[in-house]
């Protein structure tokens, strides 16, 4: 059986840094595992008294099935290094890479994203809502 590779992400913010990544990839929200309508289901089904929940999450999958499930943990703590890991968000090689590039850096600029480095003509690196580094290229 192949494994699978899933990226959690613990963070501030979970439901607002999953809307700036299903705008950045494309994803959607991913559904409640069966038998749970909805994700508050699932999460009270494991019997967590309520003063140890320690905040919110999201899920999401890729709708073609391609990339990994990207999870967003709240957790209490602040962010105090840089990520080691890191997203890189690609448009896809073709003559006008640069300009489709630029429009997606544009499109997440406007959702909250920021602009680090510009590498003329390859690639961009940028910061999400909370200050994560990723690059969008081709």
């Amino acid at each position: 059986m192949a494994l699978r590779v899933d990226l959690t992400f613990d963070c501030a913010g979970a439901r607002s840094l999953a809307e700036f990544w299903k705008l950045a990839l494309g994803y959607e929200d991913e559904p409640p595992p069966a038998p749970f309508a909805t994700r508050e289901e699932w999460v009270a089904s494991f019997g967590v008294p309520e003063e140890e929940d320690e905040g919110d999450g999201a899920w999401l999958h890729d709708p073609s099935g391609a990339g990994p499930r990207l999870t967003f943990l709240e957790v209490p703590e602040p962010k105090v290094a840089k990520n080691r890991l890191h997203i890189d968000v690609r448009v896809g090689k073709s003559p006008d890479q640069w300009e489709r590039i630029l429009a997606k850096v544009a499109e997440l600029v406007a959702a909250g994203g920021r602009v680090l480095a510009k590498f003329e003509g390859h690639h961009v690196v940028m910061a999400d809502p909370e200050g994560n580094e990723f690059c969008v290229a081709a």
